[in-house]
């Protein structure tokens, strides 16, 4: 083989590691706080009692990490970012500190919120994370904003929206992608479709060709990719997200993943067909990807060794939450908006 061959096959697999590292970061971190929105005995050990320690809706991206970990390789850190009510994975993929955001699920004093925005509202602005939001398609006028923001203010920052496919039947679909395309935004909006709107097949209640179809129907260029498969995410957004740094425009990127749980995470997801599950993980994006590393001749130790260090990760984070203090009462009153008129209180 070349030499120049094996440099570029050695350059893609140390690339594709990093991707794998993200992705197993993220998983393992989605995997700790499902066990512990359910009582959290596997993770702390049998001394731990049954209540659960991450309350309110829990919403997994368990099975989606390619998404994140791809169209996030491609942003830097002074970016931008919005994000669903299933933001855990963008939030990581961006940059978050995984102690600070289990903190945050804890709902302790030292979490990226102090324990205000718990899963649905994570936020981390130190990394351009404008928030997760339990608003179907809410981020995606607040993407337009910032972006709008940035273009006046003449930044180099780019903004990269996450939504689900359900959001596409919502009315801020049409006004922010309208919008964005009217003022030549720099925005890349990332359509992250997991099959699923909540509990219904989004297929049987989209008219139409769906997600691209309606994005080109705007005017902005969109480009369908595997959603699962974390090369060709990345791949597809390094060139969508370089044509919006030059100056082209917002563009449209439409994901095709699969949500591997429920809706939330005691969600036993029953309306499913059965073995569609199990058919589904046969595309894992962490499975593909580490038969993609083996193929490049990456030892399975490497990987293992990435699957290794990310448990340790959560696991420590996992403690430190635990142990974190909870926030002081007062701080219920602190980072609101103050009428004036001390009606809030």
């Amino acid at each position: 083989m070349p030499a120049n061959t094996t440099a570029a096959n050695a350059s893609s697999a140390e690339h594709l590691l990093a991707l794998y590292r993200t992705m197993a970061r993220i998983r393992a971190f989605e995997n700790a706080a499902e066990e512990t929105s359910r009582g959290g005995v596997a993770a702390f050990g049998a001394a731990t009692n049954a209540t659960a320690l991450v309350r309110g809706p829990l919403h997994l991206s368990t099975g989606q990490e390619a998404v994140a970990a791809g169209v996030c390789a491609n942003l830097a850190r002074s970016d931008y970012l919005t994000s669903t009510h299933r933001g855990h994975g963008h939030t990581l993929a961006k940059g978050a500190d995984t102690t600070a955001m289990m903190c945050e699920l804890f709902g302790r004093a030292s979490g990226t919120n102090k324990g205000k925005g718990g899963s649905m509202h994570i936020a981390d602005f130190a990394v351009g994370m404008l928030g997760a939001n339990g608003v179907v398609a809410a981020g995606i006028p607040i993407a337009v904003g910032a972006a709008h923001s940035a273009k006046i203010r003449g930044t180099s920052a780019i903004v990269t929206c996450f939504f689900g496919d359900g959001a596409i039947n919502r009315g801020p679909f049409l006004e922010g992608l309208n919008w964005a395309k009217i003022f030549e935004l720099p925005l890349l909006f990332v359509c992250e479709d997991n099959r699923y709107s909540a509990t219904t097949a989004t297929d049987v209640m989209t008219a139409g060709e769906g997600a691209a179809a309606r994005a080109r129907g705007i005017g902005l260029a969109a480009e369908t990719v595997d959603g699962n498969d974390v090369l060709a995410v990345d791949t597809a957004a390094r060139e969508l997200v370089a044509r919006v740094r030059a100056g082209g425009g917002p563009q449209f990127l439409h994901a095709l993943t699969y949500r591997v749980k429920g809706h939330v995470s005691v969600d036993a997801a029953a309306y499913r067909a059965k073995g569609e599950v199990e058919s589904a993980l046969e595309n894992d994006p962490l499975k593909l990807a580490a038969l993609r590393l083996a193929a490049l001749g990456v030892a399975a130790g490497r990987i293992a060794e990435a699957d290794a260090a990310a448990q340790t990760e959560i696991e420590a984070a996992l403690a430190a939450a635990r142990a974190a203090p909870v926030p002081e009462p007062a701080e219920a009153y602190a980072d609101i908006q103050d009428t004036g008129a001390g009606l809030w209180r």
